[in-house]
């Protein structure tokens, strides 16, 4: 059977990950332009970077919660072997789906975290030439709550999957060999 303390802790941390991401997609970096009062040059002033610190948090937390599962489930290659059926195979295939998942979501959230820390500081001409100050596009840390929130549930049914199929493996007890005893 699954641990129920496995699957409480890593929905947690799965939670506060997602609960993360989403605060850094709804505070993300703004920036105004602001003219200079000698010359024609404007720069740009960036609000607060505080969406960079909640993307690094819940990349930090979504990284806790796969080491979790994975070291519960032994990483699916190490420890006893499963039992053939259905449960195997469906931990096969959600390992796979769970790290794919897993590897988009940080993706995302640690892209995120660095576009949105990173400030242009150069000084734009007003003139004629419209000033861009860059900032995080919209939605990046969106998407990386979006694949947290399918990391966790994937990760679980994995664990689950793999917990029934551990447990139902019996080994083989008797001798591997063909008996000849019969034959004397």
């Amino acid at each position: 059977m699954a641990s129920k303390l496995v699957l409480i802790t890593v929905f947690i941390f799965d939670l506060i990950a997602f609960g993360l991401a989403v605060g850094a997609e709804q505070r993300r970096s703004t920036a105004t332009i602001i003219p200079d009062g000698e010359s024609n040059y404007g720069y740009c002033v960036y609000d607060s970077d505080i969406a960079t610190g909640f993307g690094v948090g819940a990349f930090l937390f979504l990284m806790a919660s796969q080491v979790l599962i994975m070291v519960a489930s032994r990483c699916f290659c190490c420890g006893q072997p499963l039992s053939p059926g259905g449960s195997r195979a469906w931990s096969i295939v959600l390992f796979i789906i769970c790290w794919l998942f897993f590897l988009i979501a940080e993706i995302c959230l640690l892209a995120g975290s660095v576009r949105n820390a990173k400030h242009t500081k150069y000084r734009e001409i007003l003139g004629g030439n419209p000033i861009s100050c860059e900032t995080l596009r919209k939605g990046v840390f969106g998407a990386g709550a979006a694949f947290i929130f399918f990391t966790s549930i994937v990760s679980q049914f994995y664990y689950i999957c793999y917990s029934k199929a551990r447990e139902s493996f019996q080994p083989y007890a008797r001798e591997a060999a063909v008996g000849m005893g019969a034959y004397k």
